[in-house]
């Protein structure tokens, strides 16, 4: 939502004015008044954004300049202005790009014109963290591309490949006499594609599916007649959904050209110019929702919904009003908070942590959660709750702390303005929410938010706020503990190691792609890379399961290491942030040096790759006894000899290996 407190009269002026500065010389009086012009509006309209990074350029000021083109992607959907802010960033993203947090290779092979979508892609992405490097297959070149393992497309060593194809490209009949076989050939002509890009490479497959036309012969009959291709159409976009699985992420651009409307999806005098499959009106759309789907993969994706309470989850003050006086139900305007509040259910249910940022007396803000009748959200629904006077940035940091997540993680749901525009300035890694003044509209403010997206959905997601409200538990059971070692015996761990399977693949690709902290060497191995150690003789590869006495926290680390004769070097190692401090590093390495063992392999080598992120287990490999032997290609080299310091031990956690001939316990090797 806007909150605007500047007219069209007064922006065109300040521009004016910038402008009469830089010709004048003065180029950081220039930037003063646009910054101040900033400061009034939010969002920031693309023009005044465009205008501070050519005004930053200018200064030489590359990061600067960059940070402010990409935040055109908050302006809104104008074309011109995207293309604009492309060109730039893509002028000054010589040098390395300080907002970037992750790098991807994205090859784009289509039976339309991409060039433009091409262009603003990467504006998308950045504005998420992800630098892209882009190639583009010859226009309709999709298949001959993806079928021959010697192509361009394979020598450009994608991370991602971009089918983007329109409806026009099925080759379903308009009325079929067997549209169930008609249908099954379609789907396996599609899921072809994705099998020669699995074996050629091992880049992850991204496709558009297949928005159904606005112009329907059939009519309403379409829908009632099987063989009719309008029904054929959506039947291929079910079947593809089901087929990819982990194999391939789907655009729904079915539901995107709903979004924006089936007439603005395609424009046919462009089809008909220069076969310009999608709009150029729909191009902004299109990119934002590949852009949070290559988030997603690239564990870019934000974990935690941070909400507000008085007139976000309710009409009314609680402090004010009571129970009985604040909107709940009852009537439109309360049957809207209510439908909010099953929005963010559903979202909690895909793995959405849910945490409180409130000022309000903690006893008033708690109240509606356990004596309301029409409060759907419940206090156990929240793995945080903060409820005081203090500042909301404040309260965000301390949520962070809490959950041991990044400030990075954090969305914030807010209906009050001036509060949104707090946190906006104290903490710009924290994503924003600004509701609407009129409840009716929340649901849908929410779900314009993309970076909830994620590529894979387990058990384990389902669980995530009753397994992070369990690491609050665990952390006020550290305060009356009188050691650490006494806390890691009261939790009462256990854990369950296992090898990769196809059955927690999802889980494992997930972790690989997201986890941060406890992450020794940073390398995000796509699902093909990932399935390749599974048929690698030469690798050991494990992942761990962890459960206490509050809950059962799911596959939550891995280990992958691959033997050279008599050593073994770990590839990855890393950890999920909700168990940290449990002393299962020690577990993991022991079960790693007893597989070792068992193969004849008498060193372990570690490798640590430094990161922004990552300093938490720098002094890893020294706390286990490792000797750094010295420096390779930027990573620390550490080694562990077996056969003279003997194996590692595992004291305070169960350890249980599936299949095995004994249950493990506590105790050196185990």
């Amino acid at each position: 939502m806007s909150t605007q407190a500047l007219s069209d009269v007064e922006l065109t002026a300040a521009l004016d004015r910038a402008d009469n500065l830089k010709r004048q010389g003065d180029v950081r009086g220039a930037l003063q008044v646009c910054l101040e012009t900033a400061e009034r509006v939010e969002p920031v309209p693309a023009v005044l954004c465009l205008t501070l990074a050519r005004t930053y350029l200018a200064l030489n000021e590359v990061s600067e300049a960059i940070r402010w083109a990409t935040l055109v992607v908050d302006a809104g959907d104008d074309l011109p202005a995207w293309q604009s802010a492309a060109s730039l960033i893509k002028d000054a993203a010589q040098c390395n790009l300080a907002s970037r947090k992750r790098t991807a290779r994205v090859a784009v092979v289509g039976s339309f014109t991409t060039q433009q979508l091409n262009a603003v892609l990467p504006l998308a992405a950045l504005r998420q963290g992800i630098q892209l490097e882009m190639w583009e297959a010859p226009y309709g070149q999709y298949r001959q591309e993806l079928l021959d393992s010697q192509s361009a497309l394979y020598r450009s060593q994608p991370d991602f490949i971009l089918i983007a194809v329109h409806e026009g490209e099925l080759t379903l009949p308009r009325m079929s006499d067997a549209p169930e076989i008609d249908v099954a050939n379609e789907v396996a002509r599609w899921t072809s594609l994705w099998d020669a890009a699995a074996l050629y490479s091992t880049a992850r497959v991204i496709q558009f599916n297949f928005a159904v036309p606005a112009e329907a012969p059939f009519g309403h009959l379409g829908r009632r007649l099987p063989g009719s291709r309008y029904s054929m159409t959506h039947a291929v976009n079910a079947s593809l959904g089901a087929a990819a699985g982990t194999r391939a992420d789907i655009i729904d651009c079915e539901r995107i050209s709903a979004l924006i409307g089936k007439e603005q999806w395609v424009d046919p005098r462009y089809w008909h110019l220069s076969k310009q499959g999608i709009s150029m009106k729909a191009l902004p759309l299109l990119a934002r929702h590949v852009a949070a789907v290559l988030a997603a993969d690239l564990g870019l994706s934000r974990k935690c919904l941070v909400l507000d309470l008085d007139n976000t989850l309710w009409g009314g003050v609680i402090a004010e009003d009571g129970l009985e006086g604040i909107r709940v139900g009852g009537d439109a305007c309360g049957e809207a908070f209510v439908a909010f509040q099953d929005y963010v259910l559903q979202l909690k249910d895909k793995g959405v942590i849910l945490a409180v940022c409130s000022k309000n007396n903690e006893d008033d803000a708690k109240e509606p959660f356990e004596r309301h009748p029409d409060m759907r959200l419940k206090l156990d629904d929240f793995a945080a709750f903060f409820a005081n006077w203090d500042p909301k940035p404040d309260n965000l940091v301390r949520i962070a702390q809490t959950l041991n997540i990044g400030l990075d993680a954090l969305v914030l749901a807010d209906d009050n303005p001036l509060e949104c525009a707090a946190v906006r300035r104290a903490l710009p890694q924290v994503d924003v929410i600004a509701l609407p003044s009129d409840p009716a509209h929340f649901v849908r403010e929410l779900s314009r938010y993309l970076l909830f997206e994620t590529s894979s959905f387990t058990a384990d997601d389902a669980r995530r706020t009753e397994q992070y409200r369990a690491r609050s538990q665990a952390a006020r059971l550290e305060q009356s503990a009188g050691s650490i070692e006494e806390l890691w015996a009261t939790l009462d761990m256990t854990a369950t190691i296992s090898p990769f399977d196809k059955l927690s693949l999802p889980r494992i690709v997930q972790l690989i792609g997201k986890t941060n902290q406890f992450n020794l060497t940073t390398r995000r191995h796509g699902q093909g890379q990932v399935e390749a150690f599974l048929q690698d003789p030469e690798c050991i590869h494990f992942s761990v399961r962890l459960r206490d006495r509050f809950a059962d926290h799911g596959l939550v680390a891995l280990l992958i290491a691959k033997q050279s004769g008599s050593s073994v070097e770990i590839d990855t190692w890393l950890m999920s942030c909700r168990v940290i401090g449990r002393s299962l590093e020690n577990a993991m390495l022991a079960y790693l040096s007893q597989r070792a063992a068992l193969r004849g392999i008498t060193r372990i080598r570690g490798l640590y790759i430094p990161t922004p992120k990552n300093g938490l287990v720098k002094d890893l490999y020294s706390k286990l006894g490792f000797t750094r032997s010295g420096d390779l290609g930027g990573a620390e080299v550490w080694y562990y000899d077996l056969s003279v310091y003997g194996p590692i031990e595992n004291v305070f956690i169960k350890v249980l290996v599936p299949g095995g001939a004994d249950e493990r316990s506590s105790g050196p090797g185990a």
